[in-house]
């Protein structure tokens, strides 16, 4: 639950600088000095491209949380079998393991987006993150339906 309330704050904050920047670039617009205004539609295009990339993450964490409930409830989570260091990071050898395991299991059920999704947790605790990333898109399209391309 931190980590949703630390997301929700600054996803907040930074919502509130982009309106900071975009009045700023309106501000620079309305000057009619072509050198500020050229800096105020960079800064009026800022927060449109923040805005977006904002939007497209927020809608990536929703969409694989409802997944993870949905797996959850059919009691499909992969257990958390990782040895870990005394300071808690997860063991790279024991991450490379399971890793092993969940591609494996991917390859044999290469449509089912439950073992996409397993392979995305396994992608992230080996710390590959785009990686991990792209197989939770996967996961996520598989899941709704849409086509997925090899």
């Amino acid at each position: 639950m931190g980590g949703k309330i630390t997301y929700v704050f600054l996803a907040t904050v930074l919502v509130l600088v982009f309106g900071v920047v975009g009045m700023e670039g309106v501000l620079l617009l309305l000057t009619g000095e072509p050198a500020a205004m050229a800096m105020g539609a960079v800064a009026f295009l800022m927060p449109c491209v923040g805005g977006w990339f904002l939007w497209k993450n927020t809608s990536f964490a929703r969409r694989a949380n409802r997944l993870a409930a949905e797996l959850e409830a059919e009691g499909g989570l992969p257990a958390d079998e990782l040895r870990r260091t005394r300071g808690g990071r997860i063991d790279r050898d024991s991450a490379d393991e399971v890793f092993a395991l969940r591609k494996a299991e991917t390859e044999e059920s290469p449509e089912d987006w439950r073992c996409w999704f397993r392979l995305a947790v396994a992608y992230h605790d080996a710390r590959d993150t785009p990686r991990a990333r792209k197989a939770m898109q996967r996961a996520i399209a598989l899941h709704a339906g849409r086509p997925v391309s090899a």
